[in-house]
């Protein structure tokens, strides 16, 4: 129609949305009824009639259509044509792709676009799949639903994304330009959470409102239990506002309601109180254990307040503030102040107070904040009594030793390096605290003074002369905590140096032989002297001391020659899986002098009335000791084994994959003659012993064989023990250890899941060594919460010996020390739900069992339950413990405990 020569706003909008349509038919990926999905052109018989027909419809013929658009001509007398479009008040602000399996059919009088099968729909960051999607451009209205096959199955449930929440419905309804909408029947995610509606509107990118709401952690259509509210606010990945709530179990409601609720659903770190756990024990009454407070301060630092409260008046405090800066550093600082208030049992007071504390401090700078320093701290402080104190921690009651470091590094250029350190250690049972302030270390690496700047060709022998320097600084003092003061710490400090400069010289080697000489001085800087004597009165040795500047020197020389030898044996058959062992020997053999200059720092004294006398070292005492009395000049000498085999691979039946194992990764002895020596000239054999038998089993052993004999009191007489009557006898064993260690475990169910839980570990940030020492205490106290049930077993031992030969503290003779322990821990599947396990501590000198715990776990899909039980121990205890799994409702938890004196 020519209306005065322009054509109607209605036409115009008509013709531009079919071209549009046009234009997006042949570009997009969906195809119109009864066509083939992969024809990439369009022919006018290929569009629908009715499209076709209000296109033709639509557009008048007119040919002074051609004519009335505008020019004008700019200032170089070319003629630009603009066309002025009305754009119409419906149109949207984003493309809309689209794409359906089976058609898409355009309804172009109503502006609808209907989808199905497979449906597809972006507009922005919407993203939109459902069987049915139909596109209303007037309305700008996005209509999905699904549905049902002839097995009554649901096909195609709508589901929409948009940033970071997605939500599955019935049915929805979004308006695109609002981006509001209506759902019925709908379940979306947040976190750990599933939100459920009957019927649900969204108000914006991340808000809804629900009726009829019920929200689980349960990832079932039908959850195992749920929380359900007439009214609920969901503000995704921040929290949930409900009404009252009342929650259901298998769909059946409890009569428990509150009158509101709120749920935070945010990820990471958000303060909050601390729900506490209930305890009942004979011994401190009831408890309510881990009430307290959670406070984020800010992006790097947040701090912990817990108690625990006792109805006898015990209690207990736990600050806990920890920091970390991405890239630098991170630690944490932990102090705890408990009143053990316990039932007494002398009849004087009904109840007997201990106050005890503990401080820690955990400190680590990442490599990479400071290339060439490093600085770490692992502090530790305790009351020698604490660790006793502790309830339903039987690991950390039988724990004596506490130690602290604290180290920072300097290296310049990699010649020279600078280490300071302070390091602490305390025997809880003595009481005796050792403190090692400062401890200072330089080394500068091993120059070459002869060698040239640049070396060109072969270098000379003389060349090789390297001289070296490790010095060292060391402050120390020990007292007993029950007697600490600043004077008694002052008057009891020690300080000592040592100087070290090698002088090394590398030789070629004489055909299979390894030449080694070097030349070592050595200086200590002491300050206390001590001397001792014979008390004929009181049969004692009396002790005195003096403090100084003492030095001690020390100087040797000596030539090393090492070689190795090998032997095979490959003689096993053809149908032998071993294909051969092979057996490495390397002798080691040398020449040293080490003239006596210590000869005034030992004195030789009674030490019984018997007549016995010892030679004492009067520096014994200090930070570093003096050095061996005596001029050595003779040979030392060593063995080391090692024993390989080779066998073939039971997966690669290639030459190259066979496989190898080590039967014996070490097995010799070293020693020592000393042909300037009055007396005892052979020294003690010191004979090792290291092994992974079948990469299972771990064995490490080592002992000391002396080849003297002794008198009755038990000190050595200069006479070998194969001499005189009695027959060959190779030593008397004066000390040893021996540590055995394996695990073994069954195949995972699931490959891929253990596969993903490992990576999942590795990708984790490194753990402080106090936090990795919490949560080893808190795994060994709850082992049922940490159950693994792809593993259907597992066992791990572990057993160790030690023993050595010391003089008496009177210095009557000589006792031996002995300590045998055996570690026993394990796990199995009673069925694919159950779950059973124990972890006990044997002494083996005493025949005693020192601990056992033992637990029963249930995997009930989105909840579990574990039962702990302490039979045997300091404190016996039993404990049962029903909670979700989500991290979100870990304080919801039925617990009971009980301990037992």
């Amino acid at each position: 129609m020519n209306n005065g020569g322009k054509i109607s706003s209605k036409y115009v909008s008509t013709l531009i949305f079919t071209l549009l349509f046009f234009c997006i038919t042949v570009n997009s990926s969906a195809r119109y009824s009864n066509l083939s999905r992969h024809h990439s052109t369009l022919s006018n018989d290929s569009i629908p009639q009715k499209i076709v027909a209000t296109a033709r419809d639509t557009v008048p013929e007119d040919s002074s259509l051609t004519d009335s658009i505008p020019f004008r001509t700019d200032s170089a007398g070319q003629r630009t044509d603009t066309i002025h479009l009305a754009f119409s008040k419906d149109s949207l602000d984003g493309p809309i792709t689209y794409s359906a399996a089976d058609s898409v059919v355009l309804d172009v009088p109503t502006k609808n676009v209907t989808l199905y099968n497979k449906a597809n729909a972006k507009y922005k960051d919407i993203d939109l799949n459902a069987y049915e999607i139909r596109m209303d451009q007037q309305h700008q209205l996005l209509t999905a639903s699904f549905i049902r096959d002839t097995a009554n199955r649901i096909i195609g449930k709508p589901k929409m994304k948009q940033a970071e929440s997605t939500i599955e419905s019935d049915s929805m309804i979004f308006n695109m330009k609002t981006q509001k909408g209506i759902t019925v029947n709908s379940l979306t995610q947040s976190g750990e959470m599933y939100v459920m509606g009957e019927k649900m509107k969204k108000i914006s990118k991340d808000e809804y409102y629900a009726f009829h709401g019920r929200f689980t952690t349960c990832n079932l259509d039908t959850p195992h239990f749920a929380f359900r509210t007439n009214k609920m606010k969901l503000i995704n990945k921040k929290m949930a506002i409900t009404g009252p709530v009342h929650p259901e179990f298998e769909g059946v409601p409890l009569p428990i309601y509150i009158p509101f609720g709120f749920f935070p659903l945010s990820q990471g770190r958000h303060s909050g109180m601390l729900a506490p756990t209930f305890n009942v024990s004979s011994q401190y009454g009831l408890g309510l254990e881990g009430l307290g407070y959670y406070k984020v301060l800010n992006d790097n630092f947040d701090a912990a307040l817990r108690a625990n409260l006792y109805s006898y008046g015990g209690y207990s405090i736990f600050f806990t503030p920890e920091y970390r800066v991405r890239y630098r550093y991170s630690g944490r600082v932990n102090f705890n102040y408990q009143l053990t208030r316990l039932l007494s049992d002398n009849g004087k007071s009904p109840y007997q107070d201990t106050k005890t504390y503990s401080l820690s401090w955990s400190h680590v700078v990442d490599s990479k904040a400071r290339p060439g320093q490093t600085f770490s701290a692992n502090l530790n402080l305790m009351s020698t009594k604490y660790n006793s104190t502790l309830l339903n921690n039987p690991t950390a009651n039988f724990s004596n030793q506490v130690s602290s470091s604290i180290a920072y590094s300097k290296t310049w250029n990699g010649k020279y390096n600078l280490t300071v350190s302070g390091n602490h250690s305390q025997n809880n049972q003595t009481g005796l605290v050792n403190v090692n302030v400062p401890s200072i270390g330089f080394t500068a690496v091993t120059i070459y003074p002869f060698a040239p700047k640049e070396l060109v060709g072969k270098p000379k022998w003389y060349q090789k002369l390297g001289i070296g320097l490790n010095t060292n600084v060391t402050g120390l003092t020990s007292f007993y905590d029950s007697l600490f003061s600043i004077h008694h710490l002052l008057d009891t400090f020690q300080y000592g140096a040592q100087n070290n400069i090698p002088i090394s010289l590398s030789l070629p080697p004489l055909g299979a032989l390894q030449i080694s000489p070097g030349v070592s001085f050595q200086n200590r800087i002491l300050s206390r002297k001590y001397d001792f004597g014979w008390d004929e009165g009181k049969q004692k040795v009396d002790t005195s001391f003096n403090k100084g500047v003492y030095f001690a020197n020390s100087v040797s020389f000596s030539l090393g020659f090492s070689t190795a030898i090998f032997g095979t044996f490959q003689h096993f058959g053809k149908k032998s899986n071993i294909l051969g062992i092979r057996h490495t020997i390397r002798p080691t053999f040398g020449f040293s002098f080490t003239p006596d200059l210590a000869k005034s720092y030992y004195k030789n004294i009674q030490v019984d009335n018997l007549g016995h006398y010892q030679n004492i070292n009067l520096y014994s005492g200090n930070v570093y000791s003096a050095f061996s009395p005596g001029t050595f000049g003779g040979i030392n000498f060593g063995v080391d084994n090692n024993l390989e085999m080779k066998v073939k691979s039971k997966t690669d039946t290639t030459s190259g994959a066979n496989q190898k194992m080590k039967l014996i990764d070490g097995f010799g002895f070293t020693g020592s003659y000393n042909y300037l020596a009055d007396s005892f000239k052979l020294s003690t054999f010191n004979i090792y012993f290291r092994s992974t038998l079948f990469q299972k089993i771990n064995i490490t052993a080592s002992t000391v064989l002396d080849p003297y004999q002794y008198d009755s009191a038990g000190f050595r007489l200069d006479k070998y023990t194969w001499q005189g009557k009695g027959g060959f006898n190779a030593g008397h064993i004066t000390g040893g250890n021996i540590a055995i260690s394996t695990s073994f475990k069954s195949k995972p169910k699931d490959q891929k899941k253990a596969d993903e839980e490992k990576k999942g570990e590795d990708s984790q940030l490194p753990m402080t060594l106090e936090e990795q020492q919490a949560e080893l205490n808190y795994i060994r106290s709850n082992p049922g919460e940490f159950v693994d049930f792809n593993i259907s077993w597992s066992v791990n031992i572990s057993y160790s010996l030690n023993f050595n030969r010391v003089l008496k503290t009177d210095y009557k003779g000589y006792m031996t020390n002995l300590t045998s322990s055996l570690i026993l821990n394990g796990d199995f599947n009673l069925t694919e739900k159950w779950k059973m396990g124990f972890n006990t501590y044997y002494d083996v000198k005493n025949l005693k069992i020192q601990s056992l715990t033992g637990f029963l776990s249930r995997d009930m899909h989105c909840w579990q339950m574990s039962i702990n039980v302490t039979p045997v121990g300091i404190y016996r205890s039993f404990s049962i413990t029903l909670n979700p799994k989500s991290s979100i409702l870990r304080d919801l938890r039925i617990n009971r405990n009980r301990t037992f004196n």
